[in-house]
C-alpha cells in the first residue's frame, strides 16, 4: 500500500507541468511546489534543516524553533514540529498577508510581527528579534535558512534529482526566483555537475539587492518571500549565470494569468519567476526552461487577487 507514515514523508516529488497557455511553443514547463502538503517549497529545506539538527543534538525532544520568514518556511518548519512534538516561534514582517499569518497560527505558531522596512542588523528587525528569542529561550533551535547548509543542500538531494529525473536530462535552463537563495544554488550545483552547459537563471524583483547592487537602487516592494537587502551565505553567485528583474506589476499581472489561463493559483513570487523564465523561453524555442513556481496562491487572496487591494495599490489590470 503507498501510505505514508506522517506528512513529512509526503514532501517533494512535485509535478512538472508545461505552461503551454501561457507560452503555446510548449519549452517553459513549471517544477509547482505547492502540491508539497503545506503548499510550498520551503518544507523541504525545513525537513533538512531539522533533521540535521536532531542528528549533531543542536534540537533535543520537546524543544523550541525560532525561525524569521516570509510564512513558507515557518509553515514548513510547523508542520514538522508538530508532526515531531517541537513547539515553533516566528518573527515575521508586517507585509506578510493576513492569510499567511492564520496559517501560522493555524499550526499552532506563536507568532511576532517586526516592520517591514527595518535592516537586519536594527534588534527589531524580524532577524533579530528571532536571533535574540533563540538566545534567551532554554532549548531553543534556530535553523537561520539564510546561513544554514542544509538549505540548499536539500535542494541539491532532493529537488535538483527530479528535475534532471524528470526532463530526462533534456533541461537548457533552469531559472528560479531568489530568495535565500537555497532553491537556485543547491539545484544549479547538481544539474552542473551533470550537465556543465545548463544556464541558471536568477529571478529577482526590482529593488533588491542581488540586480541592483550594494550600491543600487535597493527599495522596498510588495512581492514576497524573494529577493534581499544582503547577501545571504546560503546563496552561491558564481552558479547564476544571468538574471532578470520583474517589477511588481510584471509579477502580479503574471501570477493572476497563471490562475486564469493555467489554473495554477500561486502566490506572485510565482508570477515573477514565471514572467523571467518566459522572456528565455521565448528567446529559443527549441531550449527547455524549467521554472519552480515555490508557493500556492492561497496565502495571498487579499492581495494580488483582491481588486481592491490592487486598486489601493495603483495595480490595476
Amino acid at each position: 500500500m503507498a501510505i505514508f507514515d506522517d506528512v513529512v514523508a509526503a514532501i517533494g516529488n512535485t509535478p512538472l507541468i508545461r505552461l503551454g497557455r501561457i507560452h503555446p511553443p510548449g519549452n517553459l514547463v513549471a517544477k509547482v511546489e505547492l502540491t508539497n502538503p503545506g503548499g510550498s517549497v520551503k518544507e523541504r529545506i525545513a525537513v533538512s534543516m531539522i533533521d540535521a539538527a536532531e542528528r549533531d543534538g543542536r534540537l533535543k525532544p520537546g524543544g523550541t524553533i525560532v525561525e524569521p520568514t516570509s510564512g513558507n518556511t515557518g509553515v514548513g518548519l510547523a508542520l514538522v514540529g508538530a508532526v515531531r512534538g517541537y513547539r515553533v516561534i516566528c518573527t515575521v514582517p508586517d507585509k506578510v498577508s493576513e492569510e499567511k499569518r492564520d496559517q501560522l497560527r493555524a499550526y499552532g505558531v506563536e507568532i511576532i510581527v517586526t516592520p517591514t522596512e527595518l535592516l537586519p542588523d536594527d534588534p527589531e528587525s524580524y532577524y533579530a528579534v528571532a536571533r535574540r528569542l533563540a538566545s534567551e529561550i532554554d532549548g531553543a533551535f534556530h535553523p537561520d535558512q539564510y546561513t544554514n547548509p542544509n538549505n540548499p543542500e536539500a535542494h541539491y538531494i532532493g529537488t535538483g534529482p527530479e528535475v534532471w529525473e524528470q526532463t530526462d536530462g533534456e533541461i537548457d535552463f533552469f531559472a528560479a526566483g531568489v530568495g535565500t537563495g537555497g532553491t537556485i544554488t543547491g539545484v544549479a550545483r547538481y544539474l552542473k555537475e551533470r550537465k556543465p552547459e545548463i544556464v541558471i537563471v536568477g529571478i529577482d524583483p526590482a529593488g533588491s539587492i542581488y540586480t541592483a547592487g550594494p550600491d543600487g537602487d535597493i527599495h522596498q516592494y510588495h512581492t514576497e518571500g524573494v529577493g534581499e537587502d544582503f547577501y545571504p551565505e546560503t546563496l552561491d553567485l558564481d552558479l547564476i549565470d544571468r538574471w532578470e528583474t520583474v517589477d511588481d506589476r510584471e509579477a502580479f499581472a503574471m501570477t493572476r494569468r497563471l490562475a486564469r489561463e493555467e489554473g495554477l493559483l500561486v502566490g506572485p513570487s510565482c508570477g515573477m519567476a514565471a514572467e523571467g523564465a518566459l522572456r528565455v523561453a521565448r528567446e529559443d524555442i527549441d531550449k527547455l526552461v524549467v521554472v519552480v513556481l515555490p508557493d500556492s496562491g492561497r496565502g495571498y487572496l487579499s492581495k494580488v487577487f483582491n481588486d481592491r487591494w490592487m486598486k489601493d495599490h495603483d495595480f490595476e489590470m
